[in-house]
């Protein structure tokens, strides 16, 4: 699998995300950045999360794509969109309850005039302590939003707890 990148842009409001490649806890911090600054606009018409080029996700890119439609639907009434096709994340998507979440599309977007105006999000050099509170909240949201998976994250959830409440 080739290593995750993910690429975000912004229109007159309208806001994409388009990830590439395995998308892991590398790149959380520097998601959740990104997530949070949508949420620091008041112009927010519209928000695309494009998986077509996705060979994978973690637990905690789900939890960050989680808290970004939960942050859509409160903030704005906005139902985010999310375009795959691959079997294996709908699955995913599905399990963890993300499709109640986003309108997702089984077909690439179209009018892809944004492609040249993408930046790529780097790896952000957070401190290990931050990165450890994103991990937490991102499993608590996945948790929130679908109870089920409970018995999958507790063990971690627990760990993350305790490590972020030593650093307080």
């Amino acid at each position: 699998m080739d290593k995750g990148k993910i690429f975000v842009g912004e229109t007159n409001g309208n806001y994409l995300i388009r990830m590439r490649g395995d998308v892991r806890v590398t790149l959380c911090a520097s998601l959740n950045h990104y997530v949070e600054s949508i949420f620091g606009n008041r112009n927010v018409k519209s928000v695309l999360v494009d998986l077509f080029e996705t060979d994978g996700v973690d637990s905690t890119t789900l939890g960050l794509l989680t808290k970004l439609a939960l942050l859509c639907q409160r903030h704005y009434a906005i139902v985010p969109l999310l375009f795959c096709d691959n079997p294996g994340i709908l699955k995913t998507l599905e399990a963890m309850s993300l499709d109640e979440l986003f309108t997702i599309i089984r077909q690439a977007p179209t009018g892809d005039d944004t492609a040249g105006q993408l930046q790529e999000l780097l790896c952000d050099k957070s401190d290990e302590a931050e990165a450890r509170r994103s991990v937490l909240e991102a499993h608590r949201l996945l948790v929130e939003v679908n109870p089920q998976c409970e018995p999958e994250f507790v063990d971690l959830i627990r760990y993350l707890e305790e490590e972020v409440s030593k650093q307080s």
